[in-house]
């Protein structure tokens, strides 16, 4: 299995639904070692408790510097052989020190049909737009703010009579599918690689 490490800044339930997802069959190419969160709030790390997952809570601000913050992330990774990154609700634009040590190797899930509604607020953007249709991006991560490698996507019509509420339930539950399953593929894929 591969061994892969989340990233998350508030509710986790992607984290959690992909640890579900290696612990119930869905999955089972790679498995969740650990989750980092950079905001000691995050609802994500009650979630790691109840699964048995560790979690290192990491405060940029405790940093002199974004580059010294990420040299931290680096070494949690390396010290724990994470192989991917997979991030989910992570709010941070990774800068040059996490990306060059994990080059091709970070993963992020984005709610909307990329390269549409780029940023922290694809939901509430498309909403606000009223765009007929929107959906959910599995894509590498580059310098840019979603503006890597696309892996996966799909698409999702809104309904006329939807509110915001209702679009981001249906917008979860699609991540809550793709994502594991997208995150699997990867996974072999560097397996037979090798």
């Amino acid at each position: 299995m591969v061994k892969t490490a989340v990233l998350a800044s508030g509710s986790g339930s992607n984290f959690e639904n992909l640890v579900l997802a290696s612990r119930d069959g869905r999955a089972s190419k790679y498995s969740i070692e650990l989750l980092i969160v950079d905001k000691l709030s995050a609802y994500a790390v009650e979630r790691a408790e109840r699964l048995g997952i560790i979690c290192y809570s990491l405060n940029p601000k405790a940093f002199p510097s974004k580059a010294d913050y990420e040299q931290e992330v680096v070494r949690i990774l390396s010290e724990n052989e994470i192989e991917v990154v997979a991030l989910a609700g992570y709010m941070r634009i990774i800068a040059e020190t996490f990306l060059s040590a994990y080059k091709g190797k970070i993963v992020n899930i984005h709610p909307a049909y990329l390269p549409e509604f780029p940023g922290k607020d694809g939901i509430g953007d498309a909403f606000k737009a009223g765009a007929e249709h929107t959906g959910v991006t599995i894509h590498y991560v580059d310098e840019g703010v979603d503006t890597g490698e696309i892996i996966y996507q799909e698409r999702l019509k809104i309904e006329k009579d939807w509110d915001l509420d209702k679009l981001k339930e249906e917008v979860h539950k699609m991540e809550h599918k793709i994502y594991p399953m997208t995150l699997e593929k990867i996974c072999q894929k560097m397996r037979e690689e090798i």
